[in-house]
């Protein structure tokens, strides 16, 4: 799976809490969020001056407070970014649920962190079939 099927993917599948996603669907998804994040930050800062570029010891600093176009790509991929980290939490085996481990700090988002990039289950698991196909699971 490349950037380009992945964000069509979790856009087709905006609010879909069911199924599972393969590791390159959860990565992809993250990369396109930061990229567009950073890119509106940018054109906020440039254009409507909301942000800061300062002169540090060396070189420039940059600091965003956040702005309108920021807010609303932030908001519109909520559900998404929901959506497709639940799906890959039960790629793994494990309940959507365990997406409220990161509401611990440090430990929760490591915890997070390694399940995000254990392979895929082979074959059928409780949450549906395997999203990249592949041999099933010995028994």
């Amino acid at each position: 799976m490349n950037l380009i099927t992945s964000v069509k993917t979790c856009f087709r599948k905006y609010a879909t809490f069911r199924g599972r996603a393969p590791r390159s669907e959860f990565w992809w998804f993250v990369l396109f969020f930061m990229l567009g994040s950073i890119v509106l930050a940018t054109i906020e800062t440039a254009l409507l001056g909301i942000g800061d570029v300062s002169h540090v010891r060396g070189g420039y600093e940059w600091h965003s407070n956040g702005g309108p176009l920021s807010g609303l790509f932030a908001l519109g991929m909520l559900l998404p970014m929901l959506a497709v980290t639940v799906r890959r939490l039960h790629d793994v085996g494990k309940s959507g649920w365990f997406i409220l481990i990161g509401l611990i700090p440090l430990i929760g988002s490591l915890v997070l962190l390694y399940f995000y990039v254990q392979p895929s289950q082979q074959g059928s698991n409780s949450f549906g079939a395997s999203p990249e196909g592949g041999p099933p699971p010995l028994p």
